[in-house]
């Protein structure tokens, strides 16, 4: 039985330089000009507006592709992990078994059937961000992000088995083999303890692995400067951001 078991969030990749999902600047905060954050982020968005959904998902997500990890990323590195990030900066800290729940930045695959077996693909960005007249303009930006993503920018409409989707999932889609969900179960299955780092709680895999937790007694730290208080007896809270965190480990 491995004894700890530690799911982070979006905190924990702050100091890298990646805003918060709900802070100020952050990705469910700033939407598009005529869509919210919650209406961008969706399958359906991808099949009706993939333009507009791959601009977005450019602007917001992809230039942070080239940061680094910072020293939580690298003290997790040795630790069970299961992290709502799509960053993949735990996978540059060297953490070769983590979890990445949520997807990964570098990563696409074809459009598909949720739920089906497909294989993961390196993401396309550099052939976008190779055309610099593009980046600097978002019509031309939309056309460079459709042909790398293999949609017609005539019909817009994506094809299955065929055009490439970000791999990251999107509120209107489920957990699924595809991110390696009946693994990240047995894990939270065995932990006598769980630490969350970073998180909102606002998401189905916290309250999955709290749910967990409850059920096997096993003890809850929840790590973060204004944490959410859960109403819970006998959960640890440690008011203190990641990096704080790890220096008293």
């Amino acid at each position: 039985m491995h004894p700890s078991l530690y799911i982070t969030g979006a905190g924990v990749s702050a100091e890298s330089g990646i805003p918060t999902f709900r802070g100020e600047d952050g990705f469910w905060t700033i939407g598009s000009a005529n869509y919210t954050p919650q209406q961008m982020a969706t399958r359906a968005m991808y099949m009706q507006r993939p333009a507009e959904f791959l601009l977005w998902y450019y602007r917001r997500f992809a230039q942070y592709r080239h940061l680094q990890p910072n020293r939580v990323h690298r003290w997790l590195a040795d630790k069970q992990l299961i992290t709502q990030n799509i960053d993949g900066l735990d996978g540059k800290a060297s953490n070769v078994h983590y979890i990445p729940i949520h997807g990964r930045l570098d990563k696409v695959t074809v459009l598909h059937d949720q739920g089906a077996e497909v294989e993961l693909l390196d993401a396309p960005w550099e052939q976008v961000s190779d055309n610099q007249d593009a980046v600097n303009d978002d019509g031309r930006l939309k056309t460079a992000l459709l042909d790398a993503f293999r949609i017609s920018s005539t019909t817009q409409t994506p094809q299955m088995n065929q055009s490439l989707k970000p791999f990251v999932l999107l509120f209107d889609e489920y957990y699924s083999e595809l991110y390696r969900m009946s693994q990240a179960q047995k894990w939270m299955l065995t932990a006598t303890k769980m630490v969350f780092i970073g998180t909102s709680f606002s998401v189905g895999i916290t309250d999955i692995a709290l749910q967990y937790a409850f059920q096997n007694n096993a003890t809850v730290h929840i790590v973060d400067p204004d944490p959410v208080d859960l109403g819970v007896d006998g959960i640890h809270y440690h008011r203190m951001s990641a990096a704080e965190f790890i220096a008293t480990q």
